[in-house]
């Protein structure tokens, strides 16, 4: 939507996704942009700096690295529109911040993801789907399951599974890692 001047604050752990994803839409809008990208992702930090600067005018997007301190001026600054993916405390902060010029937001943050193993679920699919979707990224992703609660009908078959995915993805590292 045209908002006006937007700010996108990028996390480390997917860093194109979640930086180029709200950008596209955002400058198709008309919109002008400011993006924050993270110390914790210095190698693809310089790659886009390089790409942005070469592509847009400083007063289209204008981008900046640093630390947290650099994050902290940008959220003093009066935008139309913020967009923050993260942990819920960097995320308080980030409201806080629009909180004082009534900036909307658009924040994604980590929680609680709970998975439920009845005894009528395909228990190949949800060990294969549960593993994928637990390890993908390392684990760094807000939604990965957390929790996961096995009828104790299926449980024995469901970690058979499950163990079994990880070794053929993993290899011999995961029976390394639990010797």
């Amino acid at each position: 939507e045209p908002r006006g001047r937007c700010l996108i604050i990028a996390p480390w752990n997917y860093p194109v996704t979640l930086t180029l994803g709200p950008l596209v839409p955002a400058i198709a809008c008309g919109n002008t942009v400011m993006i924050k990208t993270s110390e914790m992702a210095p190698h693809f930090s310089t790659v886009l700096v390089d790409i942005i600067r070469a592509t847009f005018a400083e007063d289209e997007v204008a981008i900046f690295e640093g630390d947290a301190s650099v994050a902290t001026a940008l959220l003093d600054l009066p935008f139309d529109h913020s967009f923050f993916t993260g942990a819920p405390a960097i995320g308080k902060i980030v409201m806080a911040a629009a909180a004082k010029h009534l900036t909307s937001v658009t924040l994604e943050l980590g929680g609680k993801s709970p998975i439920i193993v009845d005894e009528t679920a395909d228990i190949e699919l949800a060990a294969k789907t549960i593993a994928w979707s637990k390890y993908i990224n390392d684990g760094q992703t807000c939604i990965a399951p957390d929790h996961i609660y096995v009828h104790n009908a299926v449980k024995t078959r469901f970690v058979e599974l499950f163990c079994s995915h990880l070794t053929n993805w993993y290899g011999e590292g995961m029976a390394a890692k639990n010797a």
